[in-house]
């Protein structure tokens, strides 16, 4: 009789990222990954076959996390659009330094460089553009928004919180989710309903309209 896992694959994955994080998809092996779950790295070879093995695991699970993520998201935000803002800013809670940042794009490499890893990709972007033209509607819907081409918007938003992390990477000034909030900020203020629109000063020495800072400002409180 088989003995029952003390370690689920989603944990072991979990730990994958975290390792990805800190040394990069060329530099961990599957004893780092092991150290950090807790298990050998027999076990990982045994379940996952092969380092290979288990970068395609953890693109596959970032797949099916999709919808969960944004359904949790969606519950936390009575606000469609601070639900909009939360989902473009996700990726920023596992890029807290330059280097982070730096082998998060190593892996990105592997993502669209690889046939079998870039239909992976292709999957996770079409769902994760699906979840923001799905809030950018329910915004439009709530008079958040101006009435608008959502599909557009939302390629756009998944265009400009990836450019703009890397960007922070490169200046490096502040927390990573207040840079990209700002430039997310310039996308989405023209779209905001003139009666809800008021101006201020804004990080990175501008100024800007800026009506989504009250947004912002609740959920910053709300750490």
């Amino acid at each position: 009789m088989p003995r029952p896992r003390t370690i689920e694959d989603a944990q072991v994955l979990e730990a994958t990222h975290r390792v990805i994080s800190r040394l990069g998809p060329a530099r961990f092996t599957l004893a780092d990954v092991a150290r950090e779950a807790g298990l050998s790295p027999a076990t990982l070879v045994q379940r996952f076959g092969s380092k290979r093995g288990l970068l395609l695991a953890l693109a596959k699970a970032g797949v099916e996390s999709v919808q969960a993520c944004f359904d949790v998201i969606r519950a936390q935000h009575p606000s469609p659009l601070a639900a909009l803002l939360a989902a473009a800013t996700w990726m920023t809670q596992f890029t807290k330094t330059p280097e982070e940042m730096a082998n998060h794009l190593a892996y990105l490499q592997i993502d669209i460089s690889d046939p079998e890893f870039r239909a992976l990709f292709v999957k996770n972007s079409d769902l994760i553009l699906a979840g923001y033209r799905a809030l950018f509607d329910e915004a439009v819907a709530a008079g958040e928004l101006v009435p608008c081409d959502t599909a557009r918007l939302a390629r756009a938003v998944g265009a400009m919180s990836g450019g703009s992390l890397i960007a922070w990477a490169a200046y490096h000034q502040g927390p990573a989710e207040a840079w990209v909030l700002e430039d997310l900020a310039t996308l989405l203020d023209p779209y905001r309903p003139a009666t809800g629109r008021r101006a201020g000063r804004v990080g990175r020495g501008r100024t800007r309209r800026r009506p989504l800072a009250a947004i912002r400002g609740r959920r910053a409180r709300g750490r």
